[in-house]
């Protein structure tokens, strides 16, 4: 096969075949670990692999030579309106373990296999019915268009928009949800929609760049930009191979339109509870159902030391007093100007606050005493410690 091994060519090489090896790992992850996740960034991974193989193919002499020219020409490899829909679903799938791929997420996918069949056609009609170069008598592969890779673009943007929105309403839901929501807001959602933020504006910059250097505004220049883009590939595809972090809050929301949340049971099938996930903070109400209701959830938290369960749930919670997590999100909203995150950290906090009253401090560590009061990590302990007393635990140690 040919290969003409040189600067540019073996360049892109190295982050194309890594890029195949680690969609490779990611599949096979996928299958071990049985996560959709990882299927999401393993086909994501080899989209991105499949975009820099033109011009990694075309330094190694495959557009200068036939048949390789013509394989080039007719096999489409720049797959831009997949790119954006994968992305988003990895994000959804990330994040909700009740996500599939249904019919109505399928039509995501529409775009790029009209493209496939775009792409086939010309193929089709070039080969057996004008048995010549039509599409391609300007010698120009279709891959490379204008008006392709715009609306690539655009397409990739409004899915990267769409993944920012989805994680904003996860990440509201969890702290109504779940009394450990720091520990799932996933530091690597945000790296990765920054890289991918990167990819995005990538042609921009280069676009840009042209303005002021003409030169770059050719083929050899333009290789600049596909390892750029490939070296951001590569960072995607480590760092997203050793993400261990899975949710197991299934839940539905509608990304575009102002709906609560669907909170689900474990079977993905019942309705448990509509979450109020339009605000972020709350202002303390009271009437006679919600006064009932508070001193319910505060008995049976103190009595029970539920708190000392790092990884209570509002379901958990409202298991325990036979009612709907729908009622106890209300009731602690609205009783006490909290959602269920903080609510849970103020108990944990002032059981911390009487350990050291007693002198616990003094007989083991801090991290221990919080572990103990339920918290799951010493980054969530001094955040939720600040926050209650304004000050560190060692400052309030200092001025016991």
């Amino acid at each position: 096969m040919l290969f003409q091994f040189g600067f540019y060519s073996s360049l892109l090489l190295i982050t194309f075949s890594q890029g195949i090896v680690y969609s490779l790992l990611l599949l096979v992850k996928a299958i071990k670990t049985e996560t959709n996740s990882n299927y999401w960034l393993s086909i994501f991974i080899f989209l991105c692999s499949l975009f820099v193989a033109p011009w990694m193919l075309g330094f190694a002499g495959w557009y200068d030579n036939q048949p390789y020219r013509d394989f080039l020409f007719y096999t489409p490899f720049q797959h831009l309106f997949f790119i954006g829909p994968v992305i988003y679903f990895y994000t959804q799938s990330l994040l909700n373990p009740s996500f599939r791929l249904t019919k109505r997420n399928f039509l995501h996918l529409v775009p790029g296999i009209l493209y496939l069949f775009y792409t086939l056609f010309m193929w089709i009609y070039d080969k057996y019915i004008f048995k010549d170069y039509y599409f391609y008598k300007d010698g120009i592969d279709k891959d490379f268009e204008s008006w392709y890779h715009n609306t690539g673009m655009v397409s990739m943007a409004i899915y990267f928009i769409a993944s920012i929105r989805y994680y904003n309403l996860y990440r509201k839901l969890m702290f109504q949800v779940v009394s450990y929501a720091d520990s799932i807001l996933f530091q690597w959602i945000k790296t990765y929609l920054y890289s991918f933020l990167i990819m995005l504006v990538l042609p921009i910059v280069f676009d840009t760049i042209t303005i002021f250097y003409p030169e770059l505004n050719s083929y050899t220049g333009s290789w600049w930009f596909f390892l750029f883009f490939s070296i951001v590939m590569y960072y995607i595809a480590v760092t997203g191979y050793a993400n261990p972090i899975v949710t197991k809050i299934p839940f539905e929301i509608s990304v575009f339109d102002k709906k609560p949340a669907l909170l689900l049971a474990n079977n993905f099938s019942v309705e448990e509870a509509i979450i109020d996930i339009e605000h972020e903070t709350f202002e303390a109400q009271t009437s006679p159902e919600i006064e009932t209701w508070k001193k319910k959830i505060e008995n049976i938290i103190a009595e029970e030391k539920l708190y000392q369960n790092p990884e209570l749930t509002l379901t958990d919670l409202a298991k325990k007093l036979d009612t709907n997590a729908a009622v106890i999100s209300k009731a602690i909203n609205q009783g006490f100007g909290l959602n269920f995150n903080d609510f849970i950290n103020n108990f944990r906090i002032e059981a911390v606050k009487r350990s050291f009253q007693q002198g616990e401090h003094k007989k083991s560590t801090l991290l221990g005493i919080a572990f103990d009061c339920g918290f799951n990590s010493k980054a969530t302990f001094n955040r939720a410690f600040k926050k209650n007393t304004g000050l560190s635990p060692k400052e309030f140690i200092e001025k016991l």
